[in-house]
């Protein structure tokens, strides 16, 4: 099997993460894509995060009208620091060795995944697909030095669409009483607004 992992704090999850998704899952033939809400991100360690029982509500609903999409708490389970590498090691565990990972990552986060905890040990255990919108390159020299021969094998640049949408900007928006409406699923849209998420922030 080919499984691609899209990871975050999903707060919220919009249409943007879906889009890039579906997008990945299609230029790269994989099976399914499983969505895994992150516990304690340890580059977000000082900024609120929401309750973590709303954020996975949230990537259920926003996940459940694609048979293709699945969704895994398996970071929330676990205790302590969240790092990819436990969860590639983890899924590696559930899958079998004989199945490829595909981590989904922004093109941003590509240039500080030398930063990422044992980031070379991460990248020969998974593939890395690093997402960036049509037309704009992504500067891969830096990462081929730090990576070697394991980057141009695991390391893959893609284009999908451009959806500018972030999660920083849609609780800004619902702080000030502005729509989030086309922003993220209806059905996650109408669980903040019951739920009365971001209102405070």
């Amino acid at each position: 099997m080919k499984i691609g992992i899209m990871g975050g704090t999903f707060d919220p999850i919009h249409l943007g993460h879906l889009a890039t998704a579906e997008a990945v899952r299609e230029i790269f033939m994989l099976d399914e894509i499983l969505f895994i809400p992150a516990a304690r991100p340890p580059h977000k360690l000082g900024r609120k995060v929401t309750d973590e029982k709303h954020r996975l509500a949230m990537t259920l609903l926003a996940t459940r009208s694609n048979k293709f999409f699945k969704v895994s708490d398996m970071e929330l389970k676990r205790t302590g620091l969240s790092y990819t590498l436990d969860t590639m090691n983890e899924l590696h565990k559930t899958f079998g060795d004989s199945t490829e990972l595909f981590f989904i990552i922004g093109a941003d986060s590509l240039a500080d995944l030398s930063k990422w905890h044992e980031a070379k040990t991460l990248v020969e255990k998974c593939h890395f697909i690093a997402t960036t919108r049509q037309g704009v390159d992504i500067d891969f020299s830096a990462v081929k030095k730090f990576f070697g021969a394991t980057a141009v094998e695991h390391i893959h640049r893609v284009a999908t669409p451009g959806l500018e949408i972030s999660s920083t900007d849609i609780r800004e928006k619902i702080r000030r009483g502005r729509s989030i409406k086309y922003l993220v699923p209806e059905a996650v849209e109408e669980y903040i607004l019951r739920e009365k998420l971001y209102d405070d922030r």
